[in-house]
């Protein structure tokens, strides 16, 4: 079991910026990859952005490149996703969920998942 938590979602102006932060389990959360998947109402859940086990290599949508930044700091179990000039578009639930390898973006190959954080871009 990798439980994870995600903080920082809310309420933002188109242009503005937000930090979510995926919390895990001090001893287990290192060894994985973990990646951050959006899911909008009456939409498909999608691929944001991903991270390997040491934050070395990363990945993005193209939606989102250039945009959102994801890090990772093993020492306090967390990946963050900073988002800059977010736009209406960008409205969602967001999640982070954690895979045994990095590079995927599909969503049934990661095994676990946070419950969640809304983001609410307003134009």
């Amino acid at each position: 079991q990798v439980p994870l938590v995600e903080t920082g979602g809310g309420l933002v102006q188109a242009g503005g910026s937000l930090t979510l932060s995926c919390v895990g389990s001090k001893s287990t959360f290192a060894s994985y990859a973990i990646g951050w998947f959006r899911q909008a109402p009456g939409k498909e859940r999608e691929f944001v952005a991903g991270i390997n086990w040491s934050g070395g290599l990363e990945n993005y949508a193209d939606s989102v490149k250039g945009r959102f930044t994801i890090s990772r700091n093993n020492a306090k179990s967390t990946v963050d996703l900073q988002m800059n000039d977010l736009k209406f578009g960008d409205t969602a639930v967001y999640h982070c969920a954690a895979a045994n390898l990095y590079g995927s973006r599909n969503s049934s190959e990661y095994e676990y998942w946070g419950q969640g954080t809304q983001v609410t871009v307003s134009s």
